[in-house]
Protein backbone atom coordinates (compact mmCIF):
# COMPACT_ATOMS: atom_id res chain seq x y z
CA UNK A 1 0.00 0.00 0.00
CA UNK A 2 1.59 3.50 -0.86
CA UNK A 3 2.58 5.27 2.00
CA UNK A 4 0.53 8.30 1.61
CA UNK A 5 -3.27 6.43 1.81
CA UNK A 6 -2.33 5.91 5.29
CA UNK A 7 -2.99 9.55 5.70
CA UNK A 8 -6.62 11.22 5.00
CA UNK A 9 -7.23 13.96 2.80
CA UNK A 10 -5.89 17.05 4.66
CA UNK A 11 -5.73 20.77 4.33
CA UNK A 12 -3.31 22.70 6.08
CA UNK A 13 -4.48 26.83 6.54
CA UNK A 14 -1.64 28.74 8.17
CA UNK A 15 -1.73 31.71 9.56
CA UNK A 16 1.23 33.96 9.29
CA UNK A 17 1.88 32.01 5.68
CA UNK A 18 4.50 34.87 4.50
CA UNK A 19 6.22 34.84 7.89
CA UNK A 20 9.86 33.58 8.41
CA UNK A 21 8.46 30.47 9.90
CA UNK A 22 6.61 29.44 7.34
CA UNK A 23 9.71 29.88 4.57
CA UNK A 24 12.32 28.48 6.56
CA UNK A 25 10.61 25.55 8.27
CA UNK A 26 6.93 24.40 7.36
CA UNK A 27 7.11 24.24 3.54
CA UNK A 28 10.57 22.75 3.12
CA UNK A 29 9.06 20.16 5.95
CA UNK A 30 5.80 19.67 3.84
CA UNK A 31 7.93 19.15 0.76
CA UNK A 32 9.85 16.63 2.61
CA UNK A 33 7.23 14.54 3.68
CA UNK A 34 5.75 15.06 -0.07
CA UNK A 35 9.11 13.65 -1.83
CA UNK A 36 8.87 10.66 1.13
CA UNK A 37 5.08 10.25 -0.26
CA UNK A 38 3.81 10.98 3.29
CA UNK A 39 1.63 13.37 1.96
CA UNK A 40 -1.90 12.26 0.53
CA UNK A 41 -3.15 12.95 -2.82
CA UNK A 42 -5.93 14.73 -2.38
CA UNK A 43 -4.22 17.36 -0.16
CA UNK A 44 -4.01 21.63 -0.26
CA UNK A 45 -2.14 24.08 1.85
CA UNK A 46 -3.77 27.53 1.88
CA UNK A 47 -1.64 30.16 3.00
CA UNK A 48 -3.17 33.53 4.91
CA UNK A 49 -1.52 36.55 4.56
CA UNK A 50 -2.17 40.15 4.82
CA UNK A 51 0.44 41.27 2.24
CA UNK A 52 -0.42 41.92 -1.67
CA UNK A 53 1.16 39.48 -3.65
CA UNK A 54 0.17 36.82 -6.75
CA UNK A 55 -0.58 33.18 -6.48
CA UNK A 56 2.42 33.15 -8.21
CA UNK A 57 4.97 35.35 -6.24
CA UNK A 58 3.57 33.25 -3.17
CA UNK A 59 4.52 30.36 -4.58
CA UNK A 60 8.05 31.36 -5.89
CA UNK A 61 8.83 33.31 -2.26
CA UNK A 62 7.90 29.56 -1.02
CA UNK A 63 10.35 27.91 -3.65
CA UNK A 64 13.26 29.88 -2.50
CA UNK A 65 13.01 28.68 1.13
CA UNK A 66 12.86 24.58 -0.03
CA UNK A 67 15.88 25.60 -1.80
CA UNK A 68 17.44 27.43 0.87
CA UNK A 69 16.65 25.65 3.70
CA UNK A 70 15.21 21.91 2.60
CA UNK A 71 17.57 18.93 4.01
CA UNK A 72 17.41 16.92 0.84
CA UNK A 73 19.01 20.39 -1.14
CA UNK A 74 17.80 22.08 -3.77
CA UNK A 75 14.29 20.78 -5.46
CA UNK A 76 13.94 18.97 -8.58
CA UNK A 77 12.23 20.81 -11.33
CA UNK A 78 9.68 17.60 -11.98
CA UNK A 79 8.95 17.21 -8.42
CA UNK A 80 8.58 21.10 -7.49
CA UNK A 81 5.91 21.14 -10.64
CA UNK A 82 3.73 18.42 -9.24
CA UNK A 83 3.70 20.04 -5.59
CA UNK A 84 3.54 23.43 -6.57
CA UNK A 85 -0.40 22.30 -7.41
CA UNK A 86 -0.92 22.32 -3.72
CA UNK A 87 -0.35 25.39 -2.37
CA UNK A 88 -2.43 28.49 -2.70
CA UNK A 89 -2.36 32.07 -1.12
CA UNK A 90 -5.28 34.51 0.31
CA UNK A 91 -4.73 37.71 0.92
CA UNK A 92 -6.70 38.70 4.20
CA UNK A 93 -6.77 40.43 7.51
CA UNK A 94 -6.86 37.91 10.35
CA UNK A 95 -9.51 40.50 11.90
CA UNK A 96 -11.83 40.71 8.86
CA UNK A 97 -14.45 37.71 9.39
CA UNK A 98 -14.67 37.69 5.81
CA UNK A 99 -11.25 36.09 5.60
CA UNK A 100 -12.23 32.90 7.42
CA UNK A 101 -15.49 32.10 5.92
CA UNK A 102 -14.24 32.73 2.52
CA UNK A 103 -11.28 30.40 3.69
CA UNK A 104 -14.18 27.62 4.64
CA UNK A 105 -16.17 27.86 1.45
CA UNK A 106 -12.30 27.01 -0.13
CA UNK A 107 -11.99 24.17 2.11
CA UNK A 108 -15.95 23.01 1.23
CA UNK A 109 -15.04 23.40 -2.67
CA UNK A 110 -12.19 21.21 -2.44
CA UNK A 111 -14.20 18.30 0.19
CA UNK A 112 -16.86 18.74 -2.89
CA UNK A 113 -14.01 17.58 -5.44
CA UNK A 114 -12.23 15.19 -3.46
CA UNK A 115 -15.71 13.59 -2.59
CA UNK A 116 -14.85 13.28 1.18
CA UNK A 117 -14.35 15.23 4.51
CA UNK A 118 -11.27 16.08 4.67
CA UNK A 119 -8.79 16.67 7.75
CA UNK A 120 -8.94 20.13 8.97
CA UNK A 121 -5.25 21.99 10.32
CA UNK A 122 -5.15 25.40 11.62
CA UNK A 123 -1.90 26.38 11.93
CA UNK A 124 -0.74 29.76 14.03
CA UNK A 125 2.84 30.71 12.56
CA UNK A 126 1.87 33.85 14.18
CA UNK A 127 3.35 35.97 17.03
CA UNK A 128 1.21 35.00 20.39
CA UNK A 129 -0.61 38.24 20.41
CA UNK A 130 -2.85 36.80 17.48
CA UNK A 131 -3.87 33.54 18.88
CA UNK A 132 -6.69 34.60 20.53
CA UNK A 133 -8.42 36.62 17.43
CA UNK A 134 -7.54 33.72 15.15
CA UNK A 135 -8.88 30.97 17.60
CA UNK A 136 -12.44 32.77 18.63
CA UNK A 137 -12.26 33.73 14.84
CA UNK A 138 -12.74 29.91 13.88
CA UNK A 139 -14.22 28.74 16.50
CA UNK A 140 -17.17 31.54 15.95
CA UNK A 141 -17.02 30.33 11.99
CA UNK A 142 -17.58 26.62 12.99
CA UNK A 143 -14.41 25.46 10.56
CA UNK A 144 -13.41 23.41 13.33
CA UNK A 145 -16.66 21.95 14.86
CA UNK A 146 -15.58 18.60 14.29
CA UNK A 147 -13.68 17.29 16.81
CA UNK A 148 -12.27 14.43 15.15
CA UNK A 149 -10.95 16.05 11.78
CA UNK A 150 -10.24 19.61 13.00
CA UNK A 151 -7.17 20.29 15.17
CA UNK A 152 -5.32 23.58 15.99
CA UNK A 153 -1.77 24.48 16.06
CA UNK A 154 -0.23 26.89 17.76
CA UNK A 155 3.69 27.77 18.64
CA UNK A 156 5.48 28.17 21.93
CA UNK A 157 5.36 30.38 24.10
CA UNK A 158 2.15 29.20 25.60
CA UNK A 159 1.72 32.37 27.44
CA UNK A 160 3.67 34.79 28.96
CA UNK A 161 3.50 33.65 33.25
CA UNK A 162 1.12 31.10 34.59
CA UNK A 163 -1.67 33.55 34.97
CA UNK A 164 -2.11 33.93 30.73
CA UNK A 165 -1.15 30.25 30.45
CA UNK A 166 -4.57 29.67 32.26
CA UNK A 167 -5.97 32.38 30.43
CA UNK A 168 -5.03 30.81 26.81
CA UNK A 169 -6.48 27.31 27.81
CA UNK A 170 -9.53 28.49 29.34
CA UNK A 171 -10.07 30.21 26.08
CA UNK A 172 -9.42 27.19 23.93
CA UNK A 173 -11.13 25.35 26.11
CA UNK A 174 -14.25 26.93 25.38
CA UNK A 175 -14.14 26.59 21.96
CA UNK A 176 -12.02 23.12 21.03
CA UNK A 177 -11.62 19.82 22.93
CA UNK A 178 -8.19 19.48 24.30
CA UNK A 179 -7.88 16.79 21.35
CA UNK A 180 -7.84 18.92 18.92
CA UNK A 181 -5.31 21.35 20.24
CA UNK A 182 -1.76 20.64 19.34
CA UNK A 183 0.72 23.22 21.35
CA UNK A 184 4.08 22.76 19.42
CA UNK A 185 7.70 22.87 20.69
CA UNK A 186 9.62 21.99 17.76
CA UNK A 187 12.25 20.55 20.28
CA UNK A 188 10.12 17.09 21.07
CA UNK A 189 10.29 16.23 17.50
CA UNK A 190 14.04 16.44 17.36
CA UNK A 191 15.13 12.27 16.65
CA UNK A 192 17.73 12.54 19.53
CA UNK A 193 14.76 13.74 21.66
CA UNK A 194 12.15 11.22 20.58
CA UNK A 195 15.08 8.21 21.31
CA UNK A 196 15.23 8.78 24.93
CA UNK A 197 11.87 6.87 25.03
CA UNK A 198 13.44 3.99 23.27
CA UNK A 199 16.56 4.26 24.21
CA UNK A 200 14.58 4.15 28.06
CA UNK A 201 12.13 1.80 27.54
CA UNK A 202 13.30 -0.87 24.78
CA UNK A 203 16.16 -1.90 26.28
CA UNK A 204 16.13 -4.03 30.04
CA UNK A 205 19.80 -2.96 30.19
CA UNK A 206 19.60 0.89 31.74
CA UNK A 207 15.94 0.69 33.37
CA UNK A 208 16.64 -1.27 36.73
CA UNK A 209 20.10 1.72 37.46
CA UNK A 210 18.01 4.80 36.29
CA UNK A 211 17.51 5.80 39.51
CA UNK A 212 18.41 7.36 42.66
CA UNK A 213 20.15 4.06 44.10
CA UNK A 214 22.98 4.02 40.73
CA UNK A 215 22.90 8.33 39.33
CA UNK A 216 24.65 10.58 41.28
CA UNK A 217 22.92 13.52 39.47
CA UNK A 218 21.90 15.19 35.62
CA UNK A 219 22.77 17.93 33.95
CA UNK A 220 20.84 19.54 30.93
CA UNK A 221 22.59 22.18 28.85
CA UNK A 222 21.46 23.89 26.40
CA UNK A 223 24.03 26.58 24.76
CA UNK A 224 24.27 28.99 21.88
CA UNK A 225 26.80 31.06 20.31
CA UNK A 226 24.55 32.86 18.57
CA UNK A 227 22.95 36.36 20.66
CA UNK A 228 19.43 37.34 19.92
CA UNK A 229 19.85 38.48 16.38
CA UNK A 230 16.74 40.14 15.66
CA UNK A 231 14.50 39.26 18.04
CA UNK A 232 15.60 41.86 20.81
CA UNK A 233 11.69 43.34 21.02
CA UNK A 234 10.58 39.45 22.04
CA UNK A 235 13.56 38.70 23.94
CA UNK A 236 13.43 42.05 25.81
CA UNK A 237 9.68 40.63 27.41
CA UNK A 238 10.89 36.79 27.32
CA UNK A 239 14.40 36.21 28.30
CA UNK A 240 16.34 32.48 28.90
CA UNK A 241 14.01 31.04 31.68
CA UNK A 242 10.72 31.93 29.45
CA UNK A 243 12.05 31.28 26.07
CA UNK A 244 14.02 28.21 26.66
CA UNK A 245 13.52 26.49 30.47
CA UNK A 246 10.39 26.60 30.65
CA UNK A 247 9.47 24.24 27.79
CA UNK A 248 12.51 22.77 26.32
CA UNK A 249 14.44 22.21 28.72
CA UNK A 250 12.19 21.49 31.13
CA UNK A 251 10.51 18.81 28.60
CA UNK A 252 14.20 17.26 28.24
CA UNK A 253 14.00 16.84 32.33
CA UNK A 254 10.55 14.99 31.61
CA UNK A 255 11.69 12.35 29.31
CA UNK A 256 14.73 11.30 31.02
CA UNK A 257 13.01 11.36 34.98
CA UNK A 258 9.32 10.03 34.08
CA UNK A 259 8.07 6.68 35.25
CA UNK A 260 7.77 4.00 31.81
CA UNK A 261 4.10 4.18 30.04
CA UNK A 262 1.75 1.38 30.51
CA UNK A 263 1.52 2.09 26.63
CA UNK A 264 2.50 4.57 24.29
CA UNK A 265 -0.73 5.90 23.88
CA UNK A 266 -0.72 9.98 23.50
CA UNK A 267 -2.55 10.62 27.37
CA UNK A 268 -0.57 8.09 28.96
CA UNK A 269 2.96 9.50 27.78
CA UNK A 270 1.81 12.84 28.74
CA UNK A 271 0.84 11.99 32.39
CA UNK A 272 3.72 10.66 33.20
CA UNK A 273 5.22 13.68 32.15
CA UNK A 274 2.94 15.83 34.02
CA UNK A 275 3.76 13.05 37.09
CA UNK A 276 7.23 14.65 36.66
CA UNK A 277 6.14 18.28 36.84
CA UNK A 278 4.06 17.83 39.68
CA UNK A 279 6.95 15.97 41.73
CA UNK A 280 9.49 18.82 41.06
CA UNK A 281 9.84 20.55 44.42
CA UNK A 282 8.47 24.01 44.72
CA UNK A 283 10.96 27.31 45.21
CA UNK A 284 10.26 29.02 48.30
CA UNK A 285 10.43 33.06 47.20
CA UNK A 286 13.41 33.56 49.94
CA UNK A 287 15.35 30.46 48.50
CA UNK A 288 15.44 31.18 45.02
CA UNK A 289 18.90 32.85 45.15
CA UNK A 290 20.13 29.62 46.21
CA UNK A 291 19.09 27.06 43.11
CA UNK A 292 18.83 29.48 40.39
CA UNK A 293 21.29 31.85 39.03
CA UNK A 294 20.72 34.02 35.82
CA UNK A 295 22.88 36.01 33.38
CA UNK A 296 23.70 39.02 30.55
CA UNK A 297 25.84 38.53 28.11
CA UNK A 298 28.40 41.57 27.62
CA UNK A 299 30.78 42.37 24.62
CA UNK A 300 33.02 39.98 23.88
CA UNK A 301 34.79 37.55 21.06
CA UNK A 302 32.77 34.28 18.98
CA UNK A 303 35.57 32.79 16.76
CA UNK A 304 37.43 35.55 16.46
CA UNK A 305 34.93 38.01 15.45
CA UNK A 306 34.08 40.79 18.38
CA UNK A 307 30.29 40.47 18.88
CA UNK A 308 28.33 43.04 21.11
CA UNK A 309 26.96 42.95 24.08
CA UNK A 310 23.05 42.16 24.70
CA UNK A 311 22.45 45.80 25.44
CA UNK A 312 24.07 46.88 22.35
CA UNK A 313 21.77 45.10 20.36
CA UNK A 314 19.19 46.06 18.17
CA UNK A 315 15.64 46.99 19.84
CA UNK A 316 17.04 46.40 23.60
CA UNK A 317 17.10 49.10 26.49
CA UNK A 318 20.67 50.11 26.73
CA UNK A 319 19.97 49.66 30.41
CA UNK A 320 18.22 45.97 30.34
CA UNK A 321 18.02 43.83 32.89
CA UNK A 322 16.68 40.98 31.48
CA UNK A 323 18.51 37.21 31.58
CA UNK A 324 19.97 35.73 28.46
CA UNK A 325 21.37 33.33 30.78
CA UNK A 326 19.69 30.93 33.23
CA UNK A 327 20.95 27.85 35.50
CA UNK A 328 18.01 26.19 37.76
CA UNK A 329 18.91 23.14 40.31
CA UNK A 330 15.81 21.48 40.31
CA UNK A 331 14.91 18.44 42.68
CA UNK A 332 12.22 15.69 42.15
CA UNK A 333 10.17 14.45 45.45
CA UNK A 334 9.50 10.38 44.52
CA UNK A 335 10.95 7.20 45.11
CA UNK A 336 12.97 7.49 41.99
CA UNK A 337 14.96 10.19 42.17
CA UNK A 338 14.63 11.57 45.78
CA UNK A 339 17.93 13.35 46.92
CA UNK A 340 19.24 13.47 43.02
CA UNK A 341 19.88 16.96 41.71
CA UNK A 342 19.06 18.13 38.23
CA UNK A 343 21.14 21.16 36.88
CA UNK A 344 19.95 22.97 33.84
CA UNK A 345 21.42 25.70 32.39
CA UNK A 346 21.18 27.95 29.05
CA UNK A 347 22.46 30.68 27.34
CA UNK A 348 23.18 33.24 24.66
CA UNK A 349 26.63 33.88 23.45
CA UNK A 350 28.67 31.05 24.86
CA UNK A 351 31.49 29.40 24.06
CA UNK A 352 29.57 26.82 21.84
CA UNK A 353 26.64 25.60 20.27
CA UNK A 354 25.18 22.31 21.78
CA UNK A 355 22.54 20.49 23.79
CA UNK A 356 23.37 17.83 26.10
CA UNK A 357 21.73 15.58 28.47
CA UNK A 358 24.38 14.14 31.15
CA UNK A 359 23.89 11.76 33.30
CA UNK A 360 26.39 10.93 35.74
CA UNK A 361 26.52 7.51 37.94
CA UNK A 362 27.79 7.75 41.59
CA UNK A 363 31.20 5.85 42.08
CA UNK A 364 32.08 2.44 42.65
CA UNK A 365 31.81 1.31 46.49
CA UNK A 366 34.80 0.52 47.17
CA UNK A 367 37.99 1.13 45.17
CA UNK A 368 40.13 -2.28 44.98
CA UNK A 369 42.80 -0.91 42.90
CA UNK A 370 46.26 0.61 44.11
CA UNK A 371 45.39 4.78 43.98
CA UNK A 372 48.21 4.92 40.83
CA UNK A 373 46.23 2.60 39.18
CA UNK A 374 43.19 4.43 39.58
CA UNK A 375 44.77 7.87 38.88
CA UNK A 376 42.47 8.83 35.51
CA UNK A 377 39.62 7.34 37.43
CA UNK A 378 36.84 8.59 36.32
CA UNK A 379 32.67 8.11 37.05
CA UNK A 380 30.46 6.31 34.51
CA UNK A 381 28.28 9.03 32.01
CA UNK A 382 25.99 8.86 29.86
CA UNK A 383 25.68 11.32 27.69
CA UNK A 384 22.87 12.17 25.35
CA UNK A 385 23.83 14.97 22.59
CA UNK A 386 20.91 16.57 20.85
CA UNK A 387 22.74 18.99 18.52
CA UNK A 388 24.73 19.86 16.14
CA UNK A 389 26.03 15.80 16.42
CA UNK A 390 22.96 13.49 17.19
CA UNK A 391 24.56 10.56 19.18
CA UNK A 392 24.75 8.47 22.71
CA UNK A 393 28.21 8.16 24.60
CA UNK A 394 28.57 5.68 27.05
CA UNK A 395 32.28 6.27 29.76
CA UNK A 396 33.43 3.62 31.54
CA UNK A 397 37.19 2.40 33.09
CA UNK A 398 39.15 -0.09 31.28
CA UNK A 399 42.89 -1.21 31.48
CA UNK A 400 45.24 0.74 29.88
CA UNK A 401 47.37 -1.61 27.54
CA UNK A 402 50.84 -2.69 29.12
CA UNK A 403 52.47 -4.63 31.88
CA UNK A 404 51.31 -2.69 34.94
CA UNK A 405 47.29 -2.09 35.76
CA UNK A 406 46.45 1.20 35.19
CA UNK A 407 42.77 2.35 34.73
CA UNK A 408 41.67 4.82 31.71
CA UNK A 409 38.42 6.47 30.80
CA UNK A 410 37.03 4.95 27.17
CA UNK A 411 33.98 5.75 25.37
CA UNK A 412 30.90 3.42 23.30
CA UNK A 413 29.89 5.53 21.23
CA UNK A 414 26.21 5.27 18.83
CA UNK A 415 26.44 7.71 16.12
CA UNK A 416 23.50 8.78 14.29
CA UNK A 417 25.20 10.34 11.09
CA UNK A 418 27.26 6.68 11.03
CA UNK A 419 24.48 4.36 11.34
CA UNK A 420 21.65 6.07 9.71
CA UNK A 421 23.57 7.62 6.26
CA UNK A 422 19.98 8.01 4.75
CA UNK A 423 19.25 10.91 6.83
CA UNK A 424 16.91 12.04 9.50
CA UNK A 425 13.52 14.18 8.97
CA UNK A 426 13.52 17.13 10.76
CA UNK A 427 11.95 17.93 14.12
CA UNK A 428 8.97 19.93 11.64
CA UNK A 429 8.52 16.72 9.37
CA UNK A 430 7.90 14.41 12.62
CA UNK A 431 5.37 17.03 14.39
CA UNK A 432 3.32 18.12 10.65
CA UNK A 433 3.05 14.17 10.32
CA UNK A 434 1.50 13.72 13.80
CA UNK A 435 -0.94 16.62 13.39
CA UNK A 436 -2.33 14.83 10.27
CA UNK A 437 -2.32 11.55 11.54
CA UNK A 438 -3.71 12.88 14.74
CA UNK A 439 -1.27 11.74 16.83
CA UNK A 440 -0.60 13.94 20.30
CA UNK A 441 1.92 12.04 22.20
CA UNK A 442 4.87 14.89 21.13
CA UNK A 443 2.73 17.95 22.04
CA UNK A 444 2.11 19.73 25.07
CA UNK A 445 -1.00 19.18 26.88
CA UNK A 446 -2.74 21.93 28.50
CA UNK A 447 -1.82 20.80 32.08
CA UNK A 448 2.00 20.05 31.22
CA UNK A 449 1.71 24.00 30.45
CA UNK A 450 0.80 24.87 33.57
CA UNK A 451 2.87 23.15 35.50
CA UNK A 452 5.46 23.84 34.05
CA UNK A 453 5.09 27.93 34.63
CA UNK A 454 3.80 26.93 38.13
CA UNK A 455 7.54 25.63 39.13
CA UNK A 456 8.96 28.74 37.73
CA UNK A 457 6.87 31.45 38.82
CA UNK A 458 8.62 32.07 42.09
CA UNK A 459 11.57 32.38 39.80
CA UNK A 460 10.17 34.61 37.46
CA UNK A 461 8.83 36.92 40.36
CA UNK A 462 12.21 37.10 42.21
CA UNK A 463 14.01 38.13 39.55
CA UNK A 464 11.61 40.55 38.17
CA UNK A 465 10.84 41.85 41.92
CA UNK A 466 14.53 42.42 41.99
CA UNK A 467 16.97 43.65 38.77
CA UNK A 468 20.21 42.51 38.93
CA UNK A 469 22.63 45.29 39.20
CA UNK A 470 25.96 43.32 38.06
CA UNK A 471 24.39 42.41 34.46
CA UNK A 472 26.12 42.32 32.40
CA UNK A 473 28.06 39.65 34.03
CA UNK A 474 29.61 37.34 31.61
CA UNK A 475 31.44 38.08 28.57
CA UNK A 476 30.36 36.80 24.78
CA UNK A 477 32.27 33.91 24.10
CA UNK A 478 32.79 32.21 27.80
CA UNK A 479 31.15 29.67 29.41
CA UNK A 480 28.71 31.90 31.71
CA UNK A 481 28.55 33.50 35.11
CA UNK A 482 30.66 32.64 37.33
CA UNK A 483 27.46 32.05 40.07
CA UNK A 484 26.78 29.52 37.08
CA UNK A 485 30.12 27.57 38.24
CA UNK A 486 29.35 28.33 42.36
CA UNK A 487 25.57 26.59 41.70
CA UNK A 488 27.14 23.48 40.99
CA UNK A 489 30.12 23.60 42.72
CA UNK A 490 28.91 23.85 45.87
CA UNK A 491 27.53 20.33 45.68
CA UNK A 492 31.05 19.00 44.79
CA UNK A 493 29.92 19.24 41.18
CA UNK A 494 31.18 20.61 37.71
CA UNK A 495 29.70 21.20 34.34
CA UNK A 496 30.21 19.30 32.11
CA UNK A 497 30.13 19.45 28.25
CA UNK A 498 31.20 15.79 25.98
CA UNK A 499 29.86 16.29 22.63
CA UNK A 500 29.23 13.33 21.11
CA UNK A 501 31.74 12.58 18.40
CA UNK A 502 34.53 11.14 17.90
CA UNK A 503 38.10 12.77 18.89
Amino acid sequence: MDIANKVAPTVIVIFGATGDLTWRKLVPAIYNLYLDKWIPENFAMIGVGHSSQTEGQFRQHLHEGVDKFSRKGKSQKKDWDKFVNYLTYYEGEITDKSTYTNIEKQIKQLEKKWKVTANRIFYMAVPPKYFEQIAISIGQTGMAKDKLTSRIVIEKPFGHDLESAKNLNNLLHGMYDESQIYRLDHYLGKETVQNILAFRFANALFEPIWNRNYIDHIQITVSEQLGVENRGNYYETAGALRDMIQNHILQLLCLIAMEPPVSFNADEVRNRKVDVLNALRKFVDGDVHRYAVRGQYGPGWIEGKKVPGYRQEPDVNKESTKETFAAVKFRIDNWRWQGVPFYLRTGKRLNETISVITIQFKPVPHQSFPAEAAGNWQPNRLVINIQPTMGIKLSFQAKRPGLAMLLHPVDMLFDYSESYTSGTPEAYETLLLDIMEGDTTLFMRGDQVEAAWDILMPIINSWETNPSVNFPNYAAGMQGPEDAEALIAKDGHNWIVMPSEKE
